[in-house]
């Protein structure tokens, strides 16, 4: 008898596609489950931008070790600082996304960094995936106790009829430092002019009053602020810190639109199993409630947070979104 290849009933062969590409897609799924519920099995690896000693390097050790305790492995810190936070995301987003090599992220590696250079060996948003944010920290107006301003509305005006105490000092062209002064200008009309220190820091020289301000996380400034050496004009976030009630908000100061925060993360080489991020993101919120802990960040000027995987990809969006409208409007490109 002939072929009748018009037939409408299918072929054998096609009827065991259909149910074996399920199958095959059964079997991934119940072998990434497996591994998760094994999930982890060796130690874990969290890889810092920073060098030792930093602020984002001593919240994450302080983390480290409960998260040790709750996922049953030891959590190993590795500084891996350098061409600003480049080399240890560059590690993280080759290492196989297992869940055993994770990124702490902070605005420079992940953010700022990646909307700077166009040509970085990877891609900070698709290559890597959010576990959870950790904790932000305010940002800081901060002079010199000779600079005569008062508070930030001061100091904007000062800076047009008094262009000698104009000068702010940043970490280097492209820094938090330089974007956030860009920022404040774009916001309030101000003359500050960021002058940058690629191999020091103006701390010294603002101390001495060789450098009128700086815009930076309160934690490293905060001795010589209690000593008397430096003021505090405004602070970022919604409220008041307890250290500083004196100190307004950039917002109560009439500037709500300018809020930048510093802040670190967890992330994590994409294609990672779900169910580890999630793992290691429900430890990360257990340890983020705990009084010592958000009383120990309140101290540092930070808010403890401790986020699901979706909430932190929301943040970092709206930061990208942020930081890079103002880095298109100062025009600046990196190479």
């Amino acid at each position: 008898m002939p072929l009748n290849r018009s037939s409408p009933f299918p072929s054998r062969r096609q009827r065991w596609l259909p149910t074996s590409l399920v199958a095959l897609g059964m079997l991934a799924i119940l072998a990434s489950l497996a591994q998760a519920q094994d999930y982890p099995n060796k130690p874990i690896r969290i890889i810092v931008p920073t060098p030792a000693g930093s602020g984002p390097d001593v919240d994450i050790r302080q983390v480290g070790q409960r998260l040790s305790q709750l996922l049953g492995q030891s959590v190993v810190i590795e500084n891996r600082p350098g061409a600003g936070g480049r080399i240890a995301t560059e590690v993280v987003t080759k290492a196989p996304p297992d869940g055993y090599t994770l990124l702490l992220g902070t605005p420079g590696s992940v953010v700022i960094g990646p909307l700077l250079y166009p040509n970085l060996p990877y891609d900070a948003k698709t290559d890597l995936a959010p576990v959870s944010l950790i904790s932000t920290t305010a940002y800081a107006l901060v002079t010199h106790v000779g600079v005569p301003a008062a508070d930030a509305r001061a100091y904007v005006a000062m800076t047009h009829g008094r262009p000698e105490f104009a000068n702010v000092g940043t970490l280097g062209v492209g820094s938090t430092q330089h974007l956030t002064s860009e920022w404040f200008n774009q916001v309030t009309q101000a003359q500050v002019r960021p002058v940058h220190y690629n191999s020091s820091n103006p701390y010294g020289d603002m101390i001495g009053g060789q450098m009128s301000g700086m815009f930076e996380a309160l934690l490293p400034l905060w001795g010589s602020v209690r000593q008397g050496k430096l003021k505090v004009l405004a602070i970022t976030g919604k409220q008041r810190w307890p250290q500083l009630p004196e100190v307004p908000t950039f917002a109560e100061s009439g500037y709500p639109a300018f809020d930048p925060l510093v802040w670190v993360g967890l992330l994590a080489p994409t294609g990672t199993p779900a169910a580890s991020i999630s793992k290691v993101s429900e430890a990360l919120g257990q340890i983020a409630r705990q009084a010592d802990i958000v009383a120990q960040r309140r101290e540092a000027f930070s808010e403890s947070v401790g986020s699901t995987p979706q909430a932190f990809g929301a943040f970092l969006d709206a930061e990208r979104s942020k930081w890079g409208e103002v880095i298109r409007r100062a025009n600046i490109r990196l190479e």
